[in-house]
């Protein structure tokens, strides 16, 4: 069974319904978190080989990667998150965003389905959300059986290249 199949068994995506406002979002996994990117924001899903280590990089810079002739570069989320790196860089999956016109490959640990979710089920950042999460986190979305965590792309490209230039 895929991971996109065990995911839309585990937990019930059906939260969105004929008519409603609904956002759609790319869904990966951090550990067993659900996170979301909105789906617009998302250029490319892939399955980083080759990772190019980058000398003095700050600890959330993996490396960069060639994707179709550009340089991007690759952004460990579970650092960022103040999560340990993930030891096997091949069981890892990348979901590539833009941000400040280039590209960035945000390294996760699974992807997940690409669904579609109503406004009713948002709510802003919990107090119980961990506070490092809570700063690269624009709110959640309650979902039968979890919650999925909404990404903020700007803070947490916006902190990673402010490190690089330091």
């Amino acid at each position: 069974m895929s991971n996109e199949l065990a995911v839309a068994e585990e937990y019930d995506l059906t939260a969105t319904h004929p008519g409603e406002d609904l956002e759609d979002f790319v869904t990966f996994f951090i550990r067993d978190q659900m996170f979301g990117i909105p789906v617009l924001n998302v250029q490319d899903i892939l399955s980083p080989d080759k990772i190019a280590p980058i000398p003095l990089a700050p600890a959330e810079v993996k490396g960069s990667i060639n994707l179709r002739g550009r340089i991007v570069t690759v952004i460990d989320v579970r650092v960022s998150l103040g999560l340990p790196s993930h030891s096997n860089d091949d069981e890892t999956m990348g979901v590539t965003v833009e941000y400040e016109n280039e590209l960035y490959t945000l390294l996760v640990d699974r992807i997940g389905d690409v669904i579609g979710l109503s406004t009713e089920n948002y709510e802003k950042n919990p107090g119980t959300l961990d506070p490092l999460w809570r700063e690269f986190s624009n709110g959640v979305y309650l979902l039968k059986g979890n919650i999925m965590v909404v990404l903020d792309i700007a803070r947490i490209l916006g902190q990673a290249t402010e490190a690089i230039k330091n």
